[in-house]
């Protein structure tokens, strides 16, 4: 399972860049570095180096869609391109992969927009997870049919799991067979700690002092 960023922050994306394996960003987290968006995205480039970017579209009307999500391909060769999982861009979305433009679709909901999105050939779909909970949906439950129906029918579109917001998101995306989960900084910290993992060094520290030994190993 891939680890993406959800984050436009620099800092954030240098502190991680060891562990993650991409990174996925949309207009309100570029809104909040206050940068100029096109050079944030370009540094974010050259610190991922050849690591997945996702950069989102801004654009509303379709042609205007197409033609953005061409130059957003331009940036750097690692970018993947975000377009919403609406229906008057499913034709824009058609020409851009029969073009190799890597697609992330984001903002799908439904077992069918998946299915639909997975028949056009992109390269990721984006269930927002999270967002389906707050409408008393479960957007857990629908990782799993995603996994089921593109394992069923073959195709090679990935799950990205979005908008986890927390621990037990991350693990039963995990559980569902999602190929990427894209988790925000602060929830990343979280899911490298353990309680226990923490009190168990404690004992053992405990535990070695008793011995009163300085140096170990002696050689």
């Amino acid at each position: 399972m891939k680890i993406f960023l959800d984050t436009a922050n620099s800092e954030a994306i240098e502190q991680w860049s060891y562990l993650i394996d991409g990174i996925t960003t949309n207009p309100t987290l570029l809104a909040k570095e206050k940068n100029n968006p096109t050079q944030q995205i370009k540094k974010i480039c050259s610190l991922m180096k050849d690591k997945e970017v996702s950069v989102e579209i801004t654009e509303k009307n379709p042609q205007a869609v197409y033609d953005q999500a061409k130059k957003i391909a331009q940036l750097a060769p690692h970018v993947v391109v975000k377009i919403p999982c609406y229906a008057a861009y499913y034709p824009i979305i058609k020409k851009l992969v029969e073009e190799n433009i890597p697609l992330n679709i984001t903002l799908l909901f439904s077992l069918s927009q998946g299915l639909f999105m997975s028949k056009l050939g992109v390269r990721y779909i984006s269930p927002f997870v999270g967002r389906i909970d707050d409408i008393d949906g479960d957007g857990i439950e629908l990782l799993y049919r995603l996994r089921e129906m593109i394992d069923r029918y073959g195709y090679q579109t990935q799950i990205l799991a979005a908008s986890l917001r927390h621990l037990q998101h991350l693990h039963n995306a995990i559980g569902a067979g999602a190929d990427v989960a894209t988790i925000p900084p602060e929830l990343l910290t979280k899911a490298t700690k353990h309680i226990l993992t923490e009190q168990g060094m404690e004992l053992f520290e405990i535990d070695w002092k008793k011995l009163g030994t300085p140096h170990f190993p002696e050689l």
